[in-house]
């Protein structure tokens, strides 16, 4: 999919998502990326990746679509049955303090990050048929803000910017 500019660029390293992935893409290698940006993340901060937290990383990233925290904890429960919301949502949320994934507020869905690195905040377009997510990153428009919110002295707490409509692969 292109766009006519740069807004596919990637920053930082980590697994890529997006609806450009075709019929041959071999998405264990993401799964397998992730994960391991994970460990090294977790490794470098001092933070303890358990197994379940690992688990829960692998559902988000089994598909580029956003999961929901029921969805995830449905497929947890297949290999751990005592598995419960709390558990899923605390799960959840050590891996978004990490930047690992990203929480698509409109879905109220998670996604994994595709630059993990130092914080950041997420650009996404949202296909409404297929539902794949794609992060952006690099955009001129996340200057523009960064510019607006340091002269207006506002202190944003999140900031997430949330395109829906037609990907390529589905648009007409």
């Amino acid at each position: 999919m292109s766009t006519g500019n740069h807004a596919q660029r990637q920053v930082g390293r980590g697994p890529r998502h997006g609806p450009r992935h075709g019929p041959g893409h071999d998405h264990g290698a993401c799964v397998t990326q992730a994960l391991e940006m994970a460990r090294e993340v977790c490794a470098r901060e001092g933070a303890r990746l358990t197994p379940l937290r690992e688990q829960v990383l692998t559902i988000v990233w089994q598909s580029h679509r956003p999961s929901g925290a029921y969805d995830v904890l449905d497929k947890l429960a297949a290999t751990h049955k005592s598995a419960r919301p709390p558990t899923v949502y605390r799960a959840l949320d050590f891996l978004l303090s990490l930047g690992l994934i990203h929480k698509i507020e409109s879905l109220n869905a998670y996604l994994g990050c595709a630059q993990v690195g130092p914080a950041h905040d997420g650009v996404f377009l949202i296909c409404r048929a297929c539902g794949d997510a794609q992060e952006l990153a690099g955009l001129p428009v996340e200057t523009t803000l960064s510019k607006v919110v340091t002269d207006t002295g506002f202190k944003p707490e999140h900031r997430t910017i949330e395109l829906t409509g037609l990907c390529a692969q589905c648009a007409p």
